[in-house]
């Protein structure tokens, strides 16, 4: 029998194609293996990443709101006071109006006519125009 006939042939490359074959899903199975330990780690690593990131972001979110806080305080109290001196300097003014009235009666009765008068007028003028329009 010849042992280089082509049935003998494909005899004996069986097995040798069922170990290279073998020896590729072994090789196939092991990247699969490394590139998940790969993957795992770079995951661990993003993990480990995002609890830093997020540590360091939670102090700085309550130093931010605790800014605002007392920025929110000092415009209040900015507010309060300048409230306060409003309602003073209108005091003032009431006071000083109410001590020339009772100074000058005379004065003050003419001074209200001329305000009341021009205030009139304005208003008078102001309908005119408008009528004027339309």
């Amino acid at each position: 029998m010849n042992t280089n006939s082509p049935s003998n042939m494909v005899r004996d490359a069986v097995p040798a194609m069922q170990k290279a074959s073998d020896g590729m899903m072994d090789s196939a199975s092991k990247a699969l293996e490394s590139t998940r330990e790969h993957a795992n780690q770079a995951l661990d690593k993003a993990e480990s990443k995002v609890r830093e990131l997020r540590g360091s972001v939670d102090p700085m979110v309550d130093m931010l709101a605790s800014k605002a806080q007392k920025m929110a305080r000092q415009s209040l109290d900015m507010a309060s006071e300048a409230k306060e001196r409003a309602e003073k300097s209108l005091k003032q003014a009431a006071d000083a109006t109410t001590r020339y009235v009772s100074e000058q009666p005379m004065r003050s009765v003419l001074i209200a006519a001329a305000v009341g008068a021009a205030v009139a007028l304005l208003v008078s003028s102001s309908r005119h125009r408008n009528r004027n329009r339309y």
